[in-house]
C-alpha cells in the first residue's frame, strides 16, 4: 500500500513536472493560430500549364501511331465493304482468300491499338505520376513562401474561404 502511494506521488509530481515544462510552449502555439488552405489537386492536373504540356508532349509522342492507325482502320473498312460488294462475284476460292486476309489484317490492327493504348495508359500514368509530385513540390512552395502550417488536398467539405487553388494556379502559371 505504501509503495502504491509514493508510486502515485512521483506520477503526480512529473504529470506537474510536464505541464509547467510544456505550459510555456502551448501558450505560444495558442497565441498564433494555425493557416490552413486546402489545394484540389484535381484542378491542378487539369487546369496547370504543367499538366497541358505534359498533355502535348504525349500528343506529339503518340499521335504518328495513332494517325497510322486511323489510316489503316479507314483501309480495312474499305476493304470490307469491296468484300461485300463483289463477294458475290468472287469465285469461291477467291472470296475465301480474301476473307481469310481481311481478318488476319483486322487481328494485326486489334493487336496494334492494344499495345497502343497500354503504351499510352502507360506514359500517361507516369506523366501523371511526375505531375503529381511536382505540383506538390509547388504547393509546398507556395504554402512556405505565404505562412501556411497546413494544406489539405482531400476534404468532405471545405469552406471556399481557405481554398487556394485558384492563388496556387496563378503560381503555377507564373513559373517559367
Amino acid at each position: 500500500m505504501r509503495i502504491m502511494a509514493t508510486i502515485s506521488r512521483t506520477f503526480a509530481a512529473g504529470i506537474a513536472a510536464a505541464a509547467l515544462i510544456l505550459l510555456p510552449v502551448l501558450a505560444q502555439a495558442q497565441a498564433k493560430p494555425m493557416k490552413i488552405g486546402f489545394v484540389n489537386v484535381a484542378r491542378l492536373l487539369a487546369e496547370s500549364p504543367q499538366a497541358a504540356a505534359a498533355s502535348r508532349q504525349l500528343d506529339n509522342e503518340f499521335g504518328p501511331r495513332q494517325r497510322e492507325l486511323v489510316a489503316k482502320q479507314k483501309t480495312l473498312q474499305e476493304r470490307a465493304d469491296k468484300l461485300k460488294k463483289d463477294g458475290a462475284v468472287m469465285g469461291a476460292e477467291e472470296r475465301r482468300n480474301a476473307e481469310a486476309g481481311l481478318r488476319k489484317d483486322e487481328r494485326e490492327f486489334a493487336r496494334l491499338a492494344d499495345e497502343l493504348r497500354e503504351d499510352v495508359n502507360r506514359r500517361q500514368n507516369e506523366a501523371i505520376g511526375k505531375l503529381r509530385v511536382d505540383l506538390g513540390t509547388e504547393v509546398a512552395k507556395f504554402a512556405r513562401q505565404n505562412g501556411y502550417d497546413l494544406i489539405i488536398s482531400d476534404a468532405a467539405y471545405v469552406d471556399p474561404a481557405i481554398d487556394i487553388t485558384a492563388q496556387v494556379l496563378q503560381a503555377l502559371q507564373a513559373k517559367p
